[in-house]
């Protein structure tokens, strides 16, 4: 029997389909594996939504398949990316998924396949949980964005704003009418980058604070993480504006 062929046959019998694939060396051993991303369009073909979307990576030497469940595994525009995360020179995998949401977040894991031993080393939840902000409005029109683990603390000047805006949460002399606070969305965006030009990627991941609503959006957390052997950690962090 060619298990490969049956392996297929069953996936697409139960209704699953291909959504991206990548093909690079992801188990350390030289050999080139494939690494597929598969789902179901419970919708209908024409769709955007998938779910059930689940990691495959096929040992370029053996030809055996691995299977991986994805935690959160329904969403738009699932991809996978190839790249040394950990500086081994073997490719990990970064899986991203947007989860359509107003907020504009989005689902991300990256996975060694070292040996061919699945090793989820990044995961959006822990990021989201691990790095957590206040957003308190102040009076004279600025606002505070503090990050708890470590009390770094910038300021939004939000004049830019404009009078109509200011005027519905300031008075005259600049103080706030009553308390205001906001917040800092999920992880948005997580993008690979090559910051030290050494052939391994660090990781640029990108949360936008709102004010009032979700959609009264303040500017973006900006945090740069790198691999220390173990696990991402930060290594430069920034709050931007919209110009």
């Amino acid at each position: 029997m060619n298990y490969s062929s049956y392996f297929w046959r069953e996936l697409k019998s139960n209704g699953f389909i291909i959504v991206d694939f990548k093909q690079g060396d992801v188990t350390g051993d030289g050999y080139i594996d494939n690494v597929y991303l598969v789902g179901k369009k419970p919708y209908g073909p024409t769709s955007p939504f998938v779910d059930n979307i689940t990691l495959i990576v096929q040992d370029g030497k053996t030809c055996e398949f691995t299977k991986i469940t994805l935690e959160v595994n329904g969403g738009y525009g699932p991809t996978i990316f190839l790249g040394d995360f950990t500086k081994n020179e073997v490719d990990d995998i970064l899986i991203s998924i947007d989860s359509g949401g107003s907020g504009g977040y989005a689902f991300y894991y990256i996975y060694s396949m070292m040996d061919n031993i699945p090793n989820r080393i990044f995961y959006f939840e822990d990021f989201n949980e691990e790095y957590t902000y206040d957003v308190i409005y102040q009076d004279n029109y600025q606002v505070k964005v503090i990050e708890k683990n470590t009390g770094d603390t910038y300021t939004i000047d939000i004049k830019y704003k404009g009078d109509e805006y200011l005027s519905e949460i300031y008075n005259d002399d600049g103080t706030l009418k009553e308390p205001i606070e906001g917040w800092v969305n999920p992880l948005g965006g997580l993008y690979p980058v090559d910051f030290r030009r050494d052939g391994s990627y660090e990781l640029y991941a990108t949360r936008s604070i709102a004010g009032r609503y979700n959609a009264d959006g303040l500017g973006v957390v900006q945090v740069s993480l790198e691999w220390n052997g173990k696990e991402f950690e930060p290594f430069f962090e920034t709050v931007g504006i919209f110009g």
